[in-house]
This record gives structure tokens, sequence and C-alpha cells, in this order.
């Protein structure tokens, strides 16, 4: 196990509450399924690059779960944080220290993790049936393209700011 300083802890924290609010404000509610398409991806994503693979889930696993609560969506929450928690795992495993167009390429495959944990989530555990849960499947695209947008911005953070490189490695 890594050992938490003061300091990285409270990135995490905030980045998880950044996390909560990008899932938070702007969200766009999907009716026939009762989610909702949000901005949260782009943390998950920057946050799995910047933290690596455990404290990137609980960026992107825990804010979004919070977010889900909140914003009265807690049915959603325990699938939110099991399934972006594993999309930071996964984004980070493959884009960890590696060029750009390779990061791109873990942020599609952890929205591949988003599209179809949802479409798990919903058919299966919430019970509401594939043809339903198919309804959402463009919009969680939708979502999950958003967290490409994380990929340049933890590249231009980490130019602007060379220590990030460090919080992805374990203390």
């Amino acid at each position: 196990m890594t050992k938490l300083d003061v300091r990285k802890t409270a990135l995490v924290v905030v980045m998880a509450a950044v996390a909560c609010v990008l899932t938070l404000i702007p969200r766009v509610p999907i009716p026939a399924t009762g989610g909702y398409v949000h901005l949260g991806d782009l943390a998950a994503t920057f946050g799995a690059l910047a933290f690596g693979p455990w404290l990137g889930a609980l960026i992107a696993g825990g804010g979004m779960a919070v977010a889900d609560v909140i914003g009265g969506y807690a049915i959603y929450a325990p699938g939110t944080f099991v399934i972006h928690g594993l999309q930071a795992v996964v984004i980070a495993l493959l884009g960890q220290r590696r060029n750009a167009w390779m990061m791109f390429i873990a942020a599609a495959a952890g929205g591949v993790v988003v599209v179809g944990g949802y479409f798990l989530y919903q058919s299966l555990i919430l019970g509401m049936g594939m043809a339903v849960a198919f309804v959402e499947v463009p919009f969680n695209i939708l979502q999950a393209s958003v967290g490409l947008l994380g990929v340049p911005l933890y590249v231009l953070v980490r130019r602007a700011y060379p220590p990030l490189v460090r919080w992805a490695q374990p203390s």
C-alpha cells in the first residue's frame, strides 16, 4: 500500500469534488432510463492520468457517486462508483507514462467500460431490460467522448506543472 501525504490527499479530495461538480453541472436528463449525461468523464480521465489507477478510481467513482446522491439519482450511485472507478483504472493502466495517442486510446477504452457498464447495470441490476438500457447507449457514448478531452487537459497541465507527473507514482 502506498503512503499518502497531506498534499496528495488534499489534491485527491479536490479532484473528487471537481468530478462531482462536473457531473452535477451541467447535466442532461435521459427520461427513458432516469439517467443523465454529464461532463464528469473529463475529470475521470484527468484524474486517472494524473493520480494513477487507485486514486483515479477514488476520484472518478467517488466524485461521481456523490454527485448521483446529491443530484437525486441515488439508485445509480453504487453502479457509478464501480463503473467510473473501473474506467479510471483502465485509463491509468493503459495510458500512464505514455504518449498522447496512447492516452487517447486509454480514454476510449475507459469509455467502453462506461458504455458497457451502464448498459449492464441498467438492464441486469436495475431490471430495466435491454431495450430500455439500449436507449441510453448513444448518450453514454457522447458522455464517454467528453472524457477524451481529459487527455489534452492533462498534457497541458503536465507541461505547465511538471511535478504533476510524480502524483501518479506510488510514494
